[in-house]
């Protein structure tokens, strides 16, 4: 008993009323210092990866990088009949003028008119960084529903990137805290029905509550390491929950499981220090796996899966600091007052609850190779779909029209077919070949002008000091769309090095586009590395939590399975169209690029929980001397109904998710369902007891200590003869 989890049990349970204070100071102090230092918030020199990066970076050092543009949008509210040509004229210039005069425009363009006369846009540039567009937009806005309110007979609307990711901010917002209000009383029921008290039924609720707050102000400091995408609070919120009541949850259920078994002959403090010397074993393990899986998103070189990765170590560090410290403060607090309540009715402890078998279990014990055979077959067969997985960014036409501004880009959209997308062409030379470059520049506009895929307007800049030219190319097709790829690949290809490229300078390719391209291309090349890096961490962590090389080869093996029948579902239901009306979304024919990634990673780490706390508890069977096969069936039978909650919960907090608006978060919310369900309820209790029953104490190996008693299970269990 004098490893780290008992010695901080020990404390915290002698010193309860401490351990409390202390830990809503911690909360509070995380949070005070988030606030503080603020949040760093990543820019468009973060996002940039592949060609369209290198592009863009060219870009900025010369001045030319892309900027943020509304749109404003004026035509009969019909749209059956042509606009008024001066009445058209005269709501643009009143537009153009009311928009120049504010401080966060940079210019105006001339008013355009649509081919068929019955539309006339205004495109509005505004000062700062492309992705800074959105918190200065309110005024354009405002003058925008000022000119509708002197208009009423027509239609006058505003769209662009700005105003589009505002309205995205504020739906995703709105779909978290519905996320909230679903997750939070299915998990409060769920853990009702598990304890039977609502005491005990709300301490995992609160410290995983708490211990999303602390993470939320922890993460703003981290982001001045990692800047933050605007993902991380989706992260904490989406792992804090799950992981912060699991780890509760392990905790909880071993203290009433000893509690029971002494029979009233130990304290509480001690039946602290007993779950401490197992379960919270197991959590610190648990979360040091979740942790480590989720470092190896740094490896994707991308400023998005780092605030993953930030926001998923975060959040799980902390779940578990408050598992160790003030849980058992908690713990030992509740458990005293049971006992005193129970001594003034002079009720007797509960009799321990047999270890029960379920029938799943059962028939595993019976025929484990057949039922071996029979699941994998089966996830297998699930997996199948996975090898016709389509991968690839999420266009900005895939947003929900929840947002308003969406359905004014489907009509601008319409009427300007040339503004659905652009590509542009960015050259670095020195100063002195600013004219030999325009040339080359104007000479590939040409030779792309009659391209079905690039018709309309170019536009050629140079930067100040002539070192940096940019060529904007319209694009008519929306950036998801094969004829768009198709134009990126022949301006790649053919245009670009038939001109610019004879000249020997550096020369790259960005554009919504190439961004849309070059991204899904990104995590197809890292998946490789991060899967490698992963299945090394799942094997080198279970070696060193059960020292045995068989066990840690099984996890690997089992993570494997696990994740490649999620994807496999996920392919089958979201890349066709039959689940849409059940889930609610509009199939793209495609799997976002960054799901696979995430999920590979996420739920490696959750698996963890799992595996570790089921083999821990055959390992204690195992250490006391039970034969192998009865130490598998009752450490499964024993763990089967806390990683039964366990699970639940999970699959709540990942189901509430696919309600959200967003397609890739839909994704991710429904492979993760997925995922922990088919890990909580055929890896754990089919195959890996059906593997661990045909190799018997082979599952060990190279371990010649199974069978030694270890201080962390044999000299807490010398304390049920006392008294």
């Amino acid at each position: 008993m004098t490893n780290y989890p008992v010695r901080m049990a020990r404390w915290s349970a002698g010193h309860p009323w401490r351990a409390i204070a202390g830990w809503f100071l911690f909360v509070v102090l995380c949070l005070g210092a988030g606030i503080a230092a603020g949040s760093n918030p990543a820019t468009s020199a973060d996002f940039g990866v592949g060609e369209a990066g290198r592009a863009e970076a060219i870009a900025r050092d010369g001045g030319l990088a892309q900027r943020p543009v509304e749109r404003v949008l004026i035509g009969n509210r019909s749209g059956a009949q042509g606009l008024d040509r001066t009445e058209g004229a005269a709501v643009a210039a009143d537009v153009t003028r009311r928009m120049r005069a504010l401080p966060e425009v940079r210019s105006v363009a001339t008013p355009v008119w649509s081919k068929d006369g019955r539309a006339v846009r205004v495109d509005v540039t505004m000062k700062g960084a492309e992705l800074d567009g959105k918190k200065h937009v309110d005024p354009l806005r405002a003058q925008t529903a000022q000119i509708q309110k002197a208009h009423p007979g027509l239609r006058v609307e505003e769209t662009g990137g700005p105003s589009i990711s505002q309205g995205v901010d504020k739906l995703r917002g709105s779909d978290l805290s519905r996320t909230e209000m679903i997750a939070l009383p299915i998990t409060l029921l769920t853990l009702l029905l598990v304890f039977r008290s609502v005491a005990m039924a709300t301490v995992p609720l609160l410290l995983a509550l708490s211990s999303i707050v602390a993470s939320v102000g922890l993460s703003m400091l981290a982001s001045h390491v990692f800047p933050d995408a605007g993902v991380g609070t989706n992260i904490i919120l989406l792992i804090g929950l799950a992981v912060g009541v699991d780890y509760t949850l392990f905790y909880l259920k071993r203290e009433r499981e000893e509690r029971a078994r002494a029979q009233g002959t130990l304290s509480s403090r001690a039946l602290v220090e007993l779950a401490a010397a197992t379960s919270g074993r197991a959590v610190v393990l648990s979360g040091l796996a979740v942790a480590v899986s989720s470092a190896t998103l740094y490896l994707a070189d991308d400023v998005i899966f780092s605030s993953i990765a930030t926001a998923a170590i975060v959040v799980t560090l902390v779940a578990v600091v408050s598992s160790l410290t003030v849980l058992p403060a908690l713990l030992a607090t509740l458990g005293a007052r049971a006992e005193r309540r129970a001594a003034r009715r002079n009720k007797p402890p509960a009799a321990p609850k047999p270890v029960r078998h379920n029938a799943l279990l059962r028939l595993t014990a019976r025929r484990p190779a057949a039922v071996l055979a029979v699941a994998t077959v089966a996830l297998l067969a699930l997996a199948a779909p996975l090898l016709g997985m389509r991968l690839t960014d999420m266009g900005r036409e895939t947003h929900s029209r929840q947002v308003q501004s969406m359905h004014t880009f489907d009509r601008l959209g319409v009427a300007f077919p040339e503004v659905k997308a652009a590509h542009q062409v960015v050259v670095r030379a020195s100063a002195d070949r600013a004219d030999e470059v325009a040339a080359a520049l104007r000479a590939l506009a040409a030779e792309a002008k009659d391209d079905p895929g690039m018709n309309g307007t170019s536009t050629l800049r140079t930067s100040a000091d002539h070192r940096v030219s940019s060529l904007d190319l319209p694009v008519p097709h929306y950036v998801s769309t094969r004829p768009a790829q198709d134009s990126l690949e022949r301006l790649r290809d053919r245009y670009l090095p038939d001109t610019v490229g004879t000249l020997g300078v550096e020369a790259a390719v960005t554009g919504d586009v190439a961004r849309y391209a070059d991204y899904p291309e990104h995590q197809k090349r890292k998946l490789p590395l991060i899967i490698g890096a992963l299945l090394l961490v799942t094997f080198a962590m279970t070696v060193w939590a059960f020292r045995s090389v068989v066990l840690g080869m099984i996890g690997v093996v089992l993570n494997l399975l696990s994740a490649g029948a999620s994807l496999g579902v996920l392919t089958l239901v979201f890349q066709g169209s039959w689940a849409e009306g059940l889930l609610d979304f509009d199939s793209t024919g495609t799997i976002g690029s960054r799901v696979p990634l995430f999920l590979f990673v996420i739920l490696f780490g959750l698996s963890m929980d799992y595996q570790v706390f089921v083999i821990s508890r055959i390992r204690e069977g195992v250490r006391r001397g039970v034969p192998a096969r009865q130490a598998v069936l009752d450490g499964v039978g024993s763990s089967a109904g806390v990683v039964t909650s366990a699970a639940f919960v999970m699959v709540t907090v990942f189901a509430s998710f696919v309600s959200l608006h967003f397609i890739e978060m839909k994704q991710i919310g429904f492979s993760l369902a997925v995922a922990v369900l088919l890990d909580a309820f055929v890896i754990r209790v089919l195959i890996l007891p059906a593997l661990m029953l045909l190799l018997g104490e082979r599952s060990w190996w190279p371990s010649r200590g199974a069978r030694k008693a270890s201080p962390e299970t044999e000299a807490p269990r010398s304390l049920m003869n006392v008294g």
